[in-house]
């Protein structure tokens, strides 16, 4: 596993049963290891709860569609910005 440059965020008990819910859990965990950071980071960042709800919902659609990245066109094996 690649050592991140950027502040790593945990995930939370919520994201986590998202994910699990989802049935994407192995979806997440094939990301970039940035990418899987930079969601926690994002969501958690969120200030009022529907938004944090809100990026929740964009992360697993995009999990699931597996064409972006926080609102970005992405596929696997794109270079990462680390």
């Amino acid at each position: 596993m690649t050592a991140l440059k950027r502040p790593v965020h945990p995930m939370t008990t919520e994201v986590e049963q998202a994910l699990e819910a989802s049935d994407l859990r192995a979806a997440y965990d094939a990301r970039p290891a940035y990418q899987r950071n930079d969601y926690l980071g994002w969501i958690d960042q969120a200030k009022r709860e529907d938004t944090h709800r809100r990026r929740i919902g964009q992360m697993l659609d995009e999990l699931e569609d597996g064409d972006a990245y926080m609102g970005v066109p992405w596929g696997p094996g794109e270079s990462s910005p680390e």
